[in-house]
């Protein structure tokens, strides 16, 4: 009997794969990405201390306000610009860039293209 593959086991694997080497500092913080069915976060941590030190998502009421008709990857270009504003609010311009185990295209490839149009550098 053939068993189906669980693409979400396989991308948390990659996702922990990866993350030994990819470490937020105070320097430079990690954004991380999640992307679900729907919507997309995004948070920026500072892996020393394990906070969180901004967050957003499609579920913020100023994002959801604007969605509208706009397709997934117009909703997440709008997510990477406010994690973007938020994080220079708190005086983070460089951070490294944690794409969860995705592939760097569609909805992910946009969340970042929007933050580095906010100003974020990586």
């Amino acid at each position: 009997m053939i068993s189906k593959i669980d693409k979400n086991t396989v991308r948390k694997a990659r996702h922990h794969r990866t993350r030994r080497y990819i470490v937020g500092t105070e320097v430079r913080p990690r954004l991380n990405v999640y992307r679900s069915l729907n919507h997309i976060y995004a948070q920026v941590i500072n892996d020393e201390t394990g906070m969180t030190l901004c967050a957003a998502s499609t579920l913020d009421a100023e994002i959801r306000s604007e969605l509208g008709d706009k397709t997934k990857k117009q909703a997440a270009n709008m997510v990477g610009e406010l994690i973007g504003r938020r994080a220079l609010e708190k005086g983070i311009t460089k951070v490294v860039f944690d794409r969860g185990g995705y592939l760097y295209t569609g909805r992910v490839a946009e969340l970042a293209a929007g933050a580095r149009k906010a100003g974020l550098d990586f």
